[in-house]
């Protein structure tokens, strides 16, 4: 009969109750350090695992967790987990007593590999590139396929964790070259999903023995598929791999899953547009959270709020969001922490999101309270998102109120914040930029490390052969190339992913900027009807701006709408402008009957400057009554035309009335379309295109605008 000892090598690195992570380990004999395989090493949350050939083991816990150690030669062992300990079991055939002593490893060597792994696992969170210094020294004194195995698997962790998705897909890979794992698999799997390769996500999932998993690997192997599918839209697929995982989870008592997969089958059939399902299970995810923590309860009920105003459930949305409330400022309490801006778990934004339920119900008065109350809370804790989004709903329930100066009063601290957002972004993009650059260059050093070692191997076994030295240089030459390859695909990379963040910002920024100048425009109409003492066209006007406004708002995120969308905008807006300017044109919208409106999108807010021009510079000051008509009309199959034409004054004519101001705030209106334009047909290749020319028929002038809009 066999004894055993264990060598705790603590982490200073202290876990809450709740967050689950690995625990590294080996059982081996003490005389001969030979491992012991097949030893059985379970957690009583219901993980499970054994030794591999080499005596390891590694496993999911959390802290508290009691780690029991199984096998016919030794009696049983049982330890409570306090952290991500490595521990050592060390067993000798003299004794049944414990022994608990710290051990020499086997090696100098292999002790400092080890510690330079667990450094690399513990600033994992805090430092990435001092983790990722720590693990390159670690793949210095690796000397097996398994330990290159451990410190890939380690590299992938810290890209995980620091969101860098394709460098964990490629290093997590380079793992399971080493020494195939399940559990390296997974992570595998839950990299390519974050990375958006969905069917590699799908293939490596299916890739995994189900016999060979413990049953918490097994139940996020069924988590996992759900997810995917779920992104997918497959719901019923996702449902489906959800059930299955809860199935396992409520047989083997693993309450925290339980309660995860019961929210997430809530959330696949509120998807799938099944509500009665979805509050069935978002009920149960409810309950059992709040037997949890006060943390996992308010994720819950913030989760649940989301849903019940998706199914326009108002009253219980703000009942839950109160109560998320109450709970967040206990975890914070209790924690001494703050919240990250990017959680949900934050008050400005649970604060935000009870005033926009409290506007839609009607209460605007406590609507104004709540977004007021959030916009202060974004603003300490430096949320410009949320404060931003906040400011410009309280502009929404000022207006329904009826206070239209103070809907215009914070409307003009909604575009000032805006502008901060813009700023701030392009920091925060220059900064994103940096650190990848950064990441990339460690990276290439790991790539480079591992490339100079093995050539130094080769060295030396060719020393004394003519004929394989000319083998190594052809090996250096194809590493030199390789290495050249993978930095250039970096770098590649890098330059494609600003371009993009700049291209989407950019559009963002100009979008932003044609909002207001629009609702600037159109309040302007309803000055001129209340100067002149009309107040029931006043009324009118100002009725069917605010649905114009609002549909405007809604879209102005969007880089493209339906066409459809953008047809009914224009039409309100047509009207609008004929409405104060009937006098001075008649106009007409043809749609040609034979198009499949719903197979076209369209940026939005790209017609209506046009129409602007028309009636603003063309049309009002004509001497006689003028005509502006709209037609779409199917040029191609895949391709359609709208024309935009007046017989107005003409754009030479108009130019010439103008004052230089007014030139130039048309220069710079007409500039932000064309940018829009070329950033849109950069990134969609070549979607739209906008023609303008002057005509003159039998004596008339006029202007005509032509843009060709290719299918989606």
């Amino acid at each position: 009969m066999l004894c055993f000892s264990t060598v705790l090598q603590a982490q200073n690195n202290p876990f809450n109750n709740t967050e689950r992570f690995t625990v590294r380990g080996s059982v081996v004999e003490k005389d001969t350090r030979n491992p012991i395989k097949n030893v059985n090493i379970e957690v009583n949350g219901g993980s499970y695992t054994t030794t591999d050939m080499f005596g390891e083991f590694k496993i999911e816990a959390k802290k508290g967790d009691e780690l029991i150690i199984k096998h016919q030669d030794f009696e049983t062992v049982y330890y409570t987990i306090q952290d991500n300990e490595r521990i050592m079991v060390l067993v000798e055939s003299t004794s049944m007593e414990d022994s608990r002593t710290n051990v020499a490893s086997k090696s100098r060597n292999t002790q400092i590999f080890k510690s330079l792994i667990d450094s690399a696992e513990t600033y994992l969170k805090k430092d990435a590139k001092k983790s990722l210094q720590f693990i390159t020294d670690a793949l210095a004194k690796s000397s097996s396929a398994k330990e290159n195995a451990e410190v890939y698997d380690v590299i992938g962790d810290i890209y995980m964790y620091w969101k860098q998705y394709d460098l964990a897909v490629s290093n997590y890979r380079i793992s399971i070259q080493n020494i195939p794992s399940n559990e390296t698999k997974l992570k595998l799997a839950k990299a390519f999903q974050f990375n958006k390769n969905y069917q590699e996500s799908i293939q490596t999932y299916n890739s995994v023995s189900k016999k060979d998993l413990s049953k918490w690997q097994l139940v996020s192997l069924n988590e996992g598929l759900g997810d995917v599918n779920l992104l997918t839209k497959n719901y019923k697929a996702s449902i489906d791999f959800y059930k299955e995982g809860l199935k396992v989870a409520e047989a083997n008592k693993i309450s925290a899953k339980i309660t995860d997969l019961n929210s997430k089958i809530g959330e696949a059939y509120s998807a799938s547009g099944n509500n009665e399902a979805a509050k069935d299970y978002f009920s149960k995810s409810l309950k059992l959270a709040t037997t949890e923590n006060k943390k996992r309860a308010a994720e819950e009920k913030v989760k649940v709020a989301d849903f019940q105003n998706n199914v326009s459930n108002y009253s219980s949305e703000i009942q839950l969001r109160k109560e998320a409330l109450k709970d967040i400022e206990k975890v914070g309490a209790q924690n001494q922490a703050i919240i990250d801006n990017e959680s949900a778990l934050t008050p400005q934004k649970q604060n935000y999101k009870i005033g926009s339920a409290l506007a839609l119900l009607g209460d605007y008065q406590n609507a104004i309270l709540f977004l007021e109350k959030s916009i202060a809370e974004a603003d300490k804790k430096e949320d410009l998102i949320v404060q931003k989004d906040a400011t410009r709903r309280l502009s929404d329930v000022h207006r329904d109120a009826g206070d239209y100066k103070k809907a215009l009063s914070v409307y003009q601290d909604y575009v000032d914040l805006v502008d901060k957002v813009y700023i701030k972004k392009e920091q925060e993009i220059s900064q994103a930029a940096r650190f990848s650059k950064e990441l990339a260059a460690k990276q290439n050093r790991i790539v480079s490390l591992e490339s100079d070692r093995e050539l130094s191997e080769s060295k030396y076994q060719l020393t004394n052969e003519q004929t394989k030295r000319q083998q190594l240089v052809i090996y250096s030459l194809i590493g030199g190339v390789l290495l050249l390859l993978v930095a250039a695909y970096f770098m590649f990379k890098y330059i494609k992913q600003q371009r993009l963040a700049n291209n989407l910002l950019a559009l963002k920024t100009l979008r932003s900027q044609m909002n207001p100048h629009f609702i600037f425009n159109a309040l302007n109409s309803v000055n001129s009807f209340i100067a002149s003492n009309d107040e029931r066209t006043a009324n009118k006007y100002l009725s069917d701006f605010s649905l114009l406004m609002r549909a405007v708002l809604e879209n102005s995120e969007e880089d493209f709408i339906p066409l459809k969308k953008e047809i009914e905008l224009l039409e309100l807006y047509t009207k609008l402008e004929h409405f104060r300017f009937k006098d001075k044109f008649d106009y007409t919208i043809d749609v040609d009957e034979n198009i499949t409106i719903e197979d076209f999108i369209i940026p939005p807010m790209l017609l209506q400057p046009y129409i602007e021009n028309a009636v603003w510079h063309g049309l009002r000051y004509k001497k006689d009554k003028g005509h502006l008509s709209i037609s779409i009309a199917q040029t191609k199959n895949d391709e359609i035309t709208i024309t935009i034409a007046d017989d107005g004054i003409g754009r030479e004519q108009s130019k010439a009335l103008k004052t230089k101001n007014q030139q130039k705030q048309n220069s710079k209106g007409m500039g932000n379309i064309k940018k829009r334009v070329s950033i849109l047909n950069a990134m969609y290749k070549d979607k739209v295109d906008v023609f303008i020319e002057d005509f003159q028929n039998e004596g008339d002038t006029g202007t005509k605008v032509m843009v060709t809009l290719k299918k989606d």
